[in-house]
């Protein structure tokens, strides 16, 4: 068994996941505009306005970039927590 995560396929995984979330919270604001959750993506994502083409884009890039964020700190810690608790057994 396998016990060491892959920072690949975690880093795609959460950066599918995050676009993904940005993506249906769009949607979301776009359907009910006065429940629109671009108030809370708007200190997350910089540069992020809303809603123009050149936004919605820059936005699905951000939320991108934040799973390869998330991945590149999850993954080592991971993997470091795994090796010692295979050490220590």
């Amino acid at each position: 068994m396998r016990s060491q995560l892959s920072f690949t396929a975690v880093g795609h995984a959460s950066s599918v996941l995050l676009a993904t979330s940005f993506v249906l919270c769009v949607a979301f604001g776009v359907l009910f505009p006065g429940a629109a959750m671009f108030r809370a993506w708007q200190p997350l994502l910089p540069g992020f306005q809303w809603l123009s083409w050149w936004s919605f884009l820059l936005g699905l890039a951000e939320s991108y970039a934040y799973g390869w964020y998330v991945a590149a700190l999850w993954v080592p810690a991971y993997n470091f927590a795994m090796r010692r608790t295979a050490r220590q057994e």
